[in-house]
């Protein structure tokens, strides 16, 4: 009754903040159709890779060359197509975030006082990758991947089985100047934090301050493969029926990214595997903006969320949510040869 009820604590929130429709993979199959019908053959060449290709787990989060076509090399008609897929991956709040961080690059640009010429910082620098062939019933997956923005998606049966890594970053966290100052694309992954943070009595805030000093950034990387870290810090069944309730508030916020049907099914896996393992863990300072940063995970079994601000004297933000049962697909890739065997 206890976890019951603290789930229909996370869902009060969710569903005054997801889009009304549930997932529906003929979109995302469409819109992925759609743009390859649109490619040529060295456009189709640089999107396309198979299923069970190794450049599925290739990912960054760093402004780097990457596999894939990029936006710069499409038309556009074709940048729209595939923005639509970008859209229709995510939830209204994941994709005006995705294209937020998108956007953030040319105010970036500007505070760094790069040249005009200068292509370092750039909204079209972000690639689309196919992973397989875009299909209602077969096992097929699809990557949009640039600075501050890694999206690995996988598809079978007409439904999204894997969503994870997914990482969005901020820089600048906040805006500090211009016609944009104050600016914050990630507000409430920040707020949402230290407000549960501050609710904690001097007796649970031993526990879940590990250091005064936070860790540089998100401690599991670009890892292809991560497990749970070290269990520290307090646990659900710790709180208080209040801090339960906005711990469940900040969870929300990164489950929230996705389309409704798969952040229902990715919260039943969450809630299976223990809310009351679930942990939280904070290093680091107690005010935004402190030059220590700060850094915040949350974990159970299945979940692995990690949030970090320390570079930039604390105004860069990282954020990652890991699925340590199923990411990239595995579980699913794993069970999907099984049967091909049996078949045979």
């Amino acid at each position: 009754m206890k976890t019951l009820l603290a789930l229909c604590i996370v869902w009060v929130y969710c569903q005054n903040t997801f889009a009304q429709n549930a997932t529906d993979n003929k979109l995302i199959v469409n819109a992925a159709s759609d743009l390859l019908k649109m490619l040529d053959k060295a456009q189709l060449e640089k999107i396309n890779y198979g299923y069970d290709s190794e450049e599925r787990f290739n990912w960054y989060f760093v402004p780097k060359a990457r596999n894939g076509l990029m936006l710069r090399d499409m038309d556009d008609k074709q940048k729209a197509a595939a923005m639509n897929l970008l859209k229709a991956t995510l939830s209204q709040q994941g994709q005006e975030k995705a294209i937020a961080i998108i956007q953030l690059e040319i105010i970036l640009k500007e505070l760094e006082k790069a040249p005009p010429e200068s292509d370092y910082r750039s909204p079209v620098k972000y690639y689309f990758t196919i992973f397989g062939t875009p299909d209602a019933k077969k096992l097929w997956g699809w990557r949009v991947e640039g600075h501050h923005l890694s999206l690995n998606f996988s598809s079978e049966s007409g439904k999204i089985v894997s969503a994870t890594p997914l990482f969005f970053g901020s820089n600048p966290g906040i805006v500090p100047s211009g016609e944009k100052k104050g600016y914050q694309i990630l507000k409430d992954e920040v707020n949402f934090g230290f407000e549960l943070l501050n609710s904690f009595s001097p007796e649970q805030i031993q526990k879940v301050i590990l250091s005064e000093t936070a860790p540089g950034d998100i401690i599991t990387g670009n890892k292809r493969k991560v497990n749970a870290l070290a269990n520290e810090g307090i646990t659900f069944e710790e709180m208080t029926p209040a801090q339960q309730k906005l711990f469940l508030r900040l969870l929300s916020v990164y489950i929230k990214n996705y389309p409704l049907g798969f952040s229902n099914e990715l919260m039943i896996k969450i809630e299976k595997a223990g809310l009351n393992k679930l942990r939280f863990v904070w290093a680091g300072g107690k005010k935004y903006g402190e030059s220590n940063g700060h850094y915040y995970r949350i974990q159970n079994d299945v979940i692995l969320i990690e949030y970090d601000n320390t570079q930039n004297n604390g105004n860069h933000i990282h954020t990652v949510t890991r699925d340590l049962t199923n990411d990239f697909g595995e579980d699913i890739l794993k069970k999907h040869y099984e049967q091909a065997h049996i078949k045979k």
